[in-house]
């Protein structure tokens, strides 16, 4: 698309674009001076000029040069860019610890309810008692699947909920005049955890895993201390494996005082199974477009629910919807006596929570139960199907994902983790999670979720054994590798990562 804008200009013969052009005609190819996508109806109404409501100094001096197009180009315009998308809705979605399941229709229906949607965001809560039902209800049952005694909605996403986690760990300890400054991650931690152990103000403290994949319990007891805050962890953990020694980590952790903050991002394989509460943690994140079923990726909007144990409760970012001491029936708004203050608006992100609610309803407990299930089935059922054709840092049976090292074909053909991912797409499949986690040398991190059919799964199995053997075959023929090449068959081919990374141009000009 080098030459794109050295194209004739908008309105000449050989400017008209093709759709199905080997280069996406833009928005620029269709503008023509004085062409409009809108049109506004005439209200009698003196109009207001920017020279009157803005003073001169924050005034544009050039009028700010925009795209003059017609609704019905834009409408196409944007409508292809849309057909070239990947999607939940259009195939199977196999990234390791994000969950991305299908969101069923049903939900969004809900959202899409004008009782609810219509509602404008500053109604008195007295005057939304539905709307207060629906977060109390959706609160119990968190606390239900997770073992914990209250929650707060507010958090927008899985990285807000972190924060907010590690907040009222801080909120906690300044409470009872300790002074914490340090925050254990196991090794195998997703990629957020340091970051927001940063933004709360700990230090990291990094412990290892043991040759079965779990955290190392020697280094665990080493690194804990009276100054620890706590450790964040998921379980099961990023290479799919739940942590046998969860209860005596736990004991340890808090004989010193610390807290356990549970990443939710794996909660999937263990609803209706075992609870995090019952574990010993103190504090549960939860990712509702992960685990259950709420729109996921796009920016947003998320919603990252934080659960407490009973200790916790009066910290709770407020205000809080809880049912009314004097009817089981009515709502109402409470502020908790040691609140770390608000981190959203009450409800948080609405419609997302009232997805996730629909969807809880929809399954039931039985349903939740089935649901990780078959989570854990389709993870180890792909796990089987690999087996002599990837290797396996780690071989024991897995819980909602697995975890594959292209190491061994890296040394015999050259392949690598990229390699295989880019050469799924050509198959018509998103690729897994690569380089995740960092201790699996060249990994591919494989999660199919239970929404995904057998025969789905068997397809995503045949075509990663399809790749591996096609370089094979490749290497023992002295031929270049096609899967260095791939992809050739989407919109965006294969790029130069490193020259990305390096120069990176992040506006043109496109006149």
């Amino acid at each position: 698309m080098s030459d794109l804008f050295d194209r004739p200009a908008a309105g000449s013969a050989k400017s008209a674009p093709l759709v199905g052009d080997d280069c996406e005609p833009t928005l620029f190819e269709f503008a023509s001076p004085g062409r409009r996508a809108y049109s506004l109806r005439t209200t009698g109404i003196p109009e207001w000029t920017a020279t009157e409501l803005i003073p001169a100094e924050h005034l544009r001096e050039d009028p700010l040069e925009l795209t003059e197009v017609s609704e019905r180009d834009l409408v196409g315009h944007f409508t292809r860019l849309a057909h070239r998308q990947y999607s939940v809705d259009l195939g199977a979605y196999p990234l390791g610890s994000c969950t991305m399941k299908y969101n069923p229709k049903t939900c969004d229906e809900a959202a899409g309810m004008r009782s609810f949607a219509g509602v404008h965001p500053e109604t008195p809560a007295h005057a939304v008692q539905g709307w207060m039902q629906i977060l109390v209800e959706l609160e119990e049952a968190l606390c239900t699947i997770t073992g914990m005694a209250a929650a707060t909605l507010q958090p927008a996403a899985g990285a807000a909920g972190e924060l907010t986690g590690l907040l009222l760990m801080r909120a906690y300890h300044a409470a009872n005049d300790d002074v914490r400054t340090r925050v254990i991650i196991p090794d195998s931690a997703h990629g957020t955890n340091p970051a927001s152990v940063t933004l709360g103000g700990y230090e990291v403290t990094t412990v290892g895993s043991d040759d079965r994949g779990f955290v190392d319990v020697d280094q665990l007891r080493a690194a804990l201390g009276t100054d620890v805050a706590g450790i964040m962890l998921t379980n099961p953990n990023t290479l799919g494996l739940f942590e046998e020694d969860i209860v005596e980590i736990a004991k340890m952790v808090h004989e010193v005082g610390g807290l356990l903050y549970y990443d939710g991002a794996n909660l999937n394989p263990i609803l209706g199974v075992v609870r995090p509460g019952d574990m010993g943690f103190d504090i549960v994140n939860m990712n509702l477009h992960k685990t259950f079923a709420t729109p996921h990726g796009g920016g947003g909007p998320g919603a990252g629910p934080v659960a407490v144990s009973k200790r916790l409760v009066e910290f709770l970012p407020g205000p809080r919807p809880v049912r009314s001491n004097d009817r089981e029936s009515t709502f109402e708004l409470l502020f908790p006596p040691k609140s770390i203050g608000r981190v959203h608006s009450y409800y948080g992100n609405a419609l997302v929570l009232l997805r996730a609610w629909t969807y809880i309803r929809l399954n039931g407990a039985d349903g939740l139960r089935r649901i990780a299930d078959m989570a854990v089935l389709n993870a180890n059922w792909l796990r089987e199907q690999l087996r002599g054709t990837y290797d396996f840092p780690y071989d024991r049976p897995v819980m909602h994902e697995c975890v594959v090292s292209v190491s061994g074909l890296k040394r015999a053909t050259g392949m690598r983790a990229l390699d295989v991912a880019k050469r799924l797409l050509e198959f018509g499949f998103h690729s897994p999670t690569v380089y995740f986690p960092l201790i699996v040398d060249e990994a591919l991190m494989i999660e199919p979720t239970e929404t995904e059919s057998p025969e789905t799964v068997a397809a995503i199995a045949r075509a990663l054994i399809e790749i591996a053997h096609e370089a094979l075959a490749s290497a023992s023929a002295g031929e270049a590798l096609r899967s260095a090449q791939a992809p050739r068959s989407t919109p965006v081919r294969r790029v130069d990562e490193a020259r990305a990374a390096r120069k990176l141009v992040s506006t043109f000009d496109a006149r």
